[in-house]
């Protein structure tokens, strides 16, 4: 293959963007053999990811539009568009962007070949005004294969005879061929020398610019359309090297676009088929369960089965450059169990248990899960998240309880749930960050969780035959779910006065301090706020995720504390829209855009999510509001773009046509938003059943209809009680063996108790002060058996009246 030997000027370009996140279709083969994933807003192709759902090939592929007197139109920028699928529940997709000016109408079929990884369009040029012979058309297409916009080469040549468009970066090829020759080519760098800036300036391409080494670059090819030829096929293909990918584009025309559709069309159908009859058509036309089932299934890695990214999408994408190579296409554990219950919910077992194998394999050591992670199980962020750490528990007794995960292949499993249930009861309570991964402390949502897995893990100990560790792990759900008022619910406060209820449950309270008589009386830091306006008390913020107590089980629907704060909920966060209630993540939430509309920049304002609407939904449901729980079924669907792909947020400001916000509709954020698919999809199972379809079993038999309490707490070095209720005992838990020496009246008099080890390494034993007089204390210290030392400290525990 010979390449041309000119380089365009310019080197390397201007800063390598993104491009929209507010997708309008994303698509992929049902076929492993495909390989290629794709996204499309404005009427034309954004990202697209090769070999794996992870890695971004591409920021966009678009057409540009020349003809008399300097006209120059940019199809994306200077068009109407309109998207629809081929059919319900296939991602393959025809767009029709009609120019504003009326000059032309592009018509367009985009899919990805089940083949091979290559990425078809056809594509067809109608003139409005004037004729075919007035127009050139030529494609724009920006490659990132290294998964970013700096270090990609550019260049025109031929194989096997025919022109071709050629890429490449960090081993990562890509080839663009044309069933209609191309005519004029170029390769330049973005915003200098590539195909926009040269048509734009002297309404031709440079022929002498034919290669852009190492930089920002960019593609551009005129399609070869004539009076008689106003159809082509463009194929972008894939591969190791740049003959594997020219073959590839090649193969695909040679097949031919019909037979590729035909494939694609029919793998989707028949899995889409295989599905539960969940559907329901919306105001709109579309049906948004299918809609919903495509958007999980498009997400989910070929290369790691089980594996599925939360977004095909850069929040923001559009204002932000190399610095974030992640974006949403990585592996959240919350969202993937998330998303395996949307895959339980709609009837596919098998894709939920290839989703907790792959869980399995990325499992740390020391039992926790990242707070997010490449394909390969690398972590991204640093951060841990207990919710994170004890959602795959739930996971594996759901598909237990399903029957899909019987004893024999549970116990494959097995040393996963042993070693999450380990690091849960170490580590817990406390969460280091919450679930929108921002504040460490005391959360509801993450001890709901947590305590839910818990008693769920200790059910599947004792279908294995492991009574003893299942045991203790009961006994700790019951002392944490004891605790969780005291962590967590405040009385009396401003708050709960202005809105006329006797308490709430915070959305967070800061780890147990010395300063503080109680976690609900600290401060917490809000993220995302400008500097200086961060920190809040915590009885001044609340969120919805206090409703995960009657979600997981642990709480009643009914329970006075959970309706006086769906009180506060409501007064506080939520927002009315033209489609209905939605609700704000928390009180001065800053993640989302500015006042002005500007993107979130590391601060901003937090919008209104239209999940928060599903799980309210579940919330209704469960307190037999099903009417309330219909209507904000609706509320959730009428939230998607006209396509039916629902966004992370939604704007609540007055429309911004500049910015493309409109009051209701998408932010910048993420779109589509798996997590909200999936909710989605539970939420129509929900209401076809009539109970929370994802409602663990264990925590409403134990907490609200037997009532079960603890009799005692426990004391460990990175949750130091301070206090505990009269009648309790005192369980005190350490890393390692020890004597402890401890004391209740000051030690005037003192005993000793030896630790003993359980299944989970966890050093315990239980200091028998049920009796002790309220008002005294419980005064200890330890012998280190290992290390024949003494901790030369005492620490103390207040027994309360």
């Amino acid at each position: 293959m010979a390449e041309a030997p000119t380089v365009a000027l310019g080197a390397p370009g201007i800063p390598a963007r993104w491009t929209s996140s507010a997708k309008s279709g994303v698509g992929t083969a049902f076929s492993p053999t495909g390989r290629v994933w794709f996204t499309i807003s404005h009427g034309i192709l954004n990202e697209v990811y090769y070999p794996r759902v992870d890695s971004a090939c591409t920021r966009d592929m678009g057409l540009l539009v020349t003809g008399p007197g300097g006209y120059f139109s940019e199809e994306k920028r200077d068009a109407g568009h309109r998207i629809e699928p081929f059919e319900e529940g296939v991602p393959a997709y025809r767009l029709v962007n009609t120019a504003a000016d009326g000059a032309y109408r592009i018509e367009k079929r985009i899919l990805a070949d089940p083949a091979r990884p290559v990425l078809l369009q056809e594509i067809e040029f109608t003139p409005l005004k004037g004729v075919a012979g007035d127009y050139h058309v030529y494609t724009l297409l920006a490659p990132h294969l290294v998964n970013a916009g700096m270090g990609n080469t550019a260049w025109v040549a031929k194989h096997k005879g025919e022109t071709m468009l050629f890429a490449s970066g960090r081993g990562t090829c890509l080839a663009l061929a044309s069933s209609v020759p191309w005519a004029a080519c170029s390769a330049g760098y973005v915003g200098v020398s590539d195909g926009w800036q040269q048509l734009q300036h002297t309404g031709r391409l440079d022929p002498a610019s034919l290669r852009a080494e190492d930089g920002n670059v960019a593609l551009t090819g005129e399609i070869g359309f004539s009076a008689g030829k106003t159809k082509a096929v463009l194929a972008m293909g894939f591969g190791a090297t740049p003959e594997e990918a020219a073959d590839n584009a090649l193969a695909s025309l040679k097949r031919g676009f019909p037979a590729a559709a035909k494939s694609y069309v029919e793998q989707w159908r028949k899995w889409q088929t295989s599905l539960l009859p969940l559907d329901r058509r919306a105001a709109s036309g579309i049906n948004p369960y299918r809609v919903s089932t495509a958007v999980l299934a498009t997400h989910r890695s070929s290369a790691k089965p089980g594996a599925t990214v939360a977004s095909l999408s850069i929040p923001w994408g559009f204002s932000k450059g190399d610095d974030d190579l992640g974006g949403y296409h990585l592996v959240w554990p919350r969202d993937l169990v998330e998303t395996a219950g949307g895959f339980m919910a709609a009837g596919d077992l098998d894709e939920a248990l290839r989703i907790l194998t792959y869980l399995r394999t990325i499992q740390e050591a020391d039992g926790h899960w990242p707070q997010n992670v490449w394909l390969d199980g690398t972590a991204y962020w640093p951060g841990i998240q207990m919710d994170e750490c004890a959602f795959p528990l739930l996971l594996a007794d759901a598909l237990r309880r399903a029957g899909h995960l019987p004893r024999a292949k549970l116990v494959s499993f097995l040393l996963m749930i042993e070693r999450a249930a380990s690091y849960i009861v170490k580590n817990g309570p406390v969460t280091g960050e919450d679930r929108w991964e921002e504040d460490a402390g005391y959360s509801p949502f993450a001890l709901a969780v947590e305590i839910a897995a818990l008693l769920a893990a200790a059910d599947i100990l004792d279908a294995c035959g492991k009574a003893e560790p299942a045991n203790y792990l009961r006994e700790t759900a019951d002392s944490w779910n004891d605790q969780v008022e005291r962590w967590t619910y405040v009385t009396g406060t401003d708050l709960s006065s202005q809105v006329g209820v006797a308490g709430y449950y915070v959305r967070i309270a800061p780890p147990d301090t010395a300063d503080a008589a109680s976690p609900k009386d600290g401060y917490v830091p809000i993220k995302n706020r400008p500097p200086g306006d961060t920190d809040r008390p915590a009885e001044a913020i609340v969120s919805p995720d206090a409703l995960a107590l009657v979600r997981f089980g642990l709480r009643a629907a009914d329970d006075p504390r959970i309706v006086d704060t769906v009180k506060v909920i409501d007064a506080r966060l939520r927002c009315d829209l033209p489609q209905g209630p939605l609700w704000y993540r928390y009180t001065d939430d800053g993640y989302g855009e500015h006042e002005d509309g500007a993107p979130f920049d590391g601060t901003g304002q937090g919008r209104p999510w239209p999940l928060l609407a599903g799980e309210r939904a579940h919330y209704e449901l469960a307190a037999g509001n099903n009417a309330m729980a219909e209507s904000l079924l609706r509320t959730l669907e009428s939230s998607a773009e006209p396509g039916g792909l629902l966004p992370e947020q939604s704007w609540d400001g007055p429309d911004m046509p500049q910015r493309e916000l409109r009051l209701g509709g998408p932010t910048g954020s993420a779109m589509p938003l798996v997590w909200a698919h999936s909710e989605h999809i539970k939420l129509l199972r929900s209401l076809r059943d009539g109970a929370v379809f994802d409602m663990p079993p264990q925590g409403a038999k134990r907490y609200i209809e037997d009532r079960t309490t603890s009799p005692l707490r426990t004391w460990r070095f990175n949750n130091k009680l301070r206090t505990i209720p009269s009648g309790k005992l005192l369980r005190i838990e350490l890393p390692t063996r020890a004597v402890i020496r401890w004391s209740i009246d000051g030690w005037a008099t003192s005993a000793e108790s030896n630790t003993a080890e359980n299944a989970f390494g966890v050093h315990l034993a239980d200091l028998p002060v049920a009796t002790a007089y309220a008002d005294t204390n419980v005064i200890f210290t330890f012998h280190w058996l290992d290390a024949d030392c003494w901790e030369n400290v005492d620490f103390s525990v207040g027994i309360e009246g």
